[in-house]
């Protein structure tokens, strides 16, 4: 049975559409102007900022007296309880799987703030296991983090691919590990002449079909 290695946020889960939801009400909340909205999904990169330089950023903008480790809470529990899994998302998984593939979800981040959301949004039931950096002690695009995942489920690292929206992690870490990737684009252009991804996706459904397909 062959892996399919998924990327957790923007991938499975849509962590763009909830952080700009958790902005809009707290802008809102600290009396910002609407427009602030784009300076604060310019701070966040797409959630690759640091979360303690979003918080000082936010913080020294609005002069809020508060600590930044309350804004960091506040931040990350904000954006994840906006979190949902998309039954077609759900759909996906359960098809690829009826095919013989075993889905593993091998994400960067925080452990603890990883597993609560996986489990939280019930994408748990529909894939084999997960991986997380800080847990597996390395990161994408580090090819090593993918062996990690194939060890974890048991079946060999021959023959998986790679889906995630990550050009460097996602992408950059698939062609490290020799294998191949489907790059979901999210609007953007690819533009890193270093590698490419085997093909190019709008959204997971594509990807999962591209995959099936291939």
């Amino acid at each position: 049975m062959p892996l399919l290695l998924l990327d957790l946020d923007n991938t499975l889960l849509d962590r763009a559409g909830s952080f700009r939801a958790w902005a809009e009400r707290f802008l809102a909340g600290v009396g910002a102007p609407p427009a602030d909205l784009d300076w604060l999904l310019s701070i966040d990169a797409d959630g690759l900022t640091d979360r303690w330089d979003v918080a000082d950023a936010i913080r020294d903008r609005y002069a809020l007296r508060v600590p930044s480790i309350d804004l960091v809470e506040e931040l990350t529990d904000g954006v994840d309880a906006r979190c949902r899994l998309d039954p077609l998302v759900a759909c996906a998984l359960r098809i690829v799987k009826d095919a013989g593939w075993v889905p593993v979800v091998v994400s960067n981040g925080s452990a603890r703030q990883h597993d609560a959301k996986i489990r939280r949004t019930g994408l748990d039931r529909y894939v084999a296991d997960w991986v997380i950096s800080e847990e597996a002690g390395v990161s994408k695009p580090n090819p090593r983090i993918f062996a990690l995942a194939a060890q974890r489920a048991r079946l060999p690292l021959r023959g998986a691919w790679v889906i995630g929206d990550g050009p460097e992690a996602d992408i950059g870490g698939a062609t490290a590990a020799g294998l191949p990737s489907v790059w979901l684009h999210r609007g953007r252009t690819w533009a890193d002449d270093r590698f490419a991804p085997t093909r190019t996706a709008d959204g997971l459904i594509a990807a999962v079909a591209t995959v099936l397909a291939g």
